[in-house]
């Protein structure tokens, strides 16, 4: 089989690399000259683990082809993903003139049956919008198919989620584009994969509602963990005995700074939006946007309650990108954090293993760190907020020297507070 893959950002490439180790073979294309010719060079323009590898071997293979062409990649393809970015406007709703104009290049270039698969997280109504403008913009009258094939990758593992996921969604209202799209999934048959087959609806609104309820976890065990600190006890306790009940589960326990990254904020926003135009009201959802911000306004006080004033104070941060394994900023807590922190007068120096490029565009007057030791010499205070894997086992006592007073502000809980203690530093974290 053949297929297209309209765009190569985050989804579109790792989308395309994947189903080309499955033995598929695909045509990744996107309009920005530049990236295509780098990843015909093999250098990739997103940092995930694994995927560099996967690339390599499968351009080798002549499996997986890069182009601008997207006329040449659409005529020859049984599947066309369109994978372009949606990127979240000032109402919270997405922009979709990348989706628009990536559905008029394949409408135009249609030369038979295809089945047009939306892999971009796009509001519900999208496929039924998507055949009326690709049947309005055919150059050729031709029958095609529509499917919503929403994702689930978490950065940093989304070889190994599109590899091996929890479930395959495939939604259409059509037999033969669910046929197409099953075949083309076969192979995790082989490990049992379970094929959740919907409406198109349905399936444009499995992402932005599964993408909420996880949101509205991580927020409801943060306001959880503020409860906690007031109270003086341990959230960690609190979480084990929630997440040993199955109705609940243990994943997404984990109190912090708050949620960031490229689909939390913008998918809770705009499941908002799309139950708006309904006439819907989302209370919940609502609440958990508005008590995310709230949690990284809250770790201001926690360094504050460390260091005193902040003004004239030396920072070392540790971590800069939203989570670990990756070096995406989009909407990472740390930026607003590291901002409050330079408003009130104190100097930053930070370091992140993958991140400190992309950090450069998003937040100003920091200084860059060759290494998490670095970050700290000197400083007032330590203050953890990616809980990067080499962060977890810090030589405490070469910390402890290099800080000017020992004082951490763990944003993660990755220390145990009463080991902080005993080794003679000031420790804070959240909910503990």
């Amino acid at each position: 089989m053949h297929i297209a893959v309209i765009g190569t950002g985050y989804v579109g490439l790792v989308t395309g690399a994947c189903f080309a180790e499955f033995g598929v073979d695909v045509t990744c294309v996107d309009v920005d000259v530049t990236k295509i010719e780098k990843l015909q060079q093999g250098i990739i323009p997103i940092y995930e683990p694994g995927l560099d590898q996967i690339v390599e071997k499968n351009v080798k293979a002549e499996r997986l082809h890069f182009t601008t062409d997207i006329k040449a990649a659409v005529e020859q393809a049984l599947v066309v993903f369109l994978a372009v970015g949606t990127p979240p406007q000032e109402d919270g709703s997405p922009d979709m003139s990348y989706y628009r104009q990536a559905a008029k290049d394949v409408a135009e270039a249609m030369n038979g049956y295809k089945v047009l698969v939306t892999k971009s997280t796009v509001p519900v109504g999208t496929g039924k919008w998507l055949r009326e403008f690709v049947t309005e913009n055919l150059k050729i009258d031709t029958n095609f198919g529509v499917a919503s094939n929403p994702e689930f990758l978490r950065e940093g593992a989304a070889i190994q989620d599109f590899m091996r996921p929890d479930r395959v969604v495939i939604g259409s209202n059509e037999e033969e584009a669910v046929s197409v799209m099953k075949d083309l999934y076969r192979p995790l048959y082989l490990i049992e994969t379970p094929v959740v087959i919907t409406s198109l609806e349905a399936a444009e609104l499995i992402k932005y509602a599964a993408n909420a309820f996880l949101a509205t976890k991580i927020t409801f065990i943060n306001e959880v963990a503020n409860l906690c600190d007031a109270i003086g006890c341990d959230v960690h306790d609190v979480a084990r005995g929630m997440g040993m009940d199955n109705r609940i589960g243990r994943k997404f326990l984990h109190p912090g700074p708050g949620y960031g990254g490229s689909c939390f904020p913008k998918d809770t926003r705009a499941l908002t939006t799309v139950a708006d135009q309904f006439g819907v009201e989302t209370r919940i959802v609502d609440a958990v946007i508005e008590a995310n911000e709230r949690q990284r306004d809250a770790m201001i006080p926690k360094i504050e309650k460390l260091v005193g004033d902040l003004k004239d104070k030396q920072i070392g941060v540790l971590g800069l990108s939203f989570k670990p394994e990756t070096d995406d900023m989009r909407e990472s807590p740390a930026i607003e954090i590291i901002h409050a922190m330079i408003e009130r007068g104190a100097k930053v120096r930070a370091f992140d293993p993958v991140a400190m490029h992309e950090a450069a565009a998003y937040i100003n007057g920091v200084e860059y760190a060759e290494d998490e030791y670095d970050a700290i010499k000197g400083a007032d205070a330590l203050v953890i907020i990616t809980e990067w894997n080499q962060f977890r086992a810090l030589d405490m006592e070469k910390v402890k020297r290099l800080l000017k007073t020992p004082k951490i502000a763990d944003l993660r809980n990755i220390y145990e507070p009463a080991d902080m203690r005993e080794l003679g530093f000031e420790y804070v974290g959240v909910g503990r």
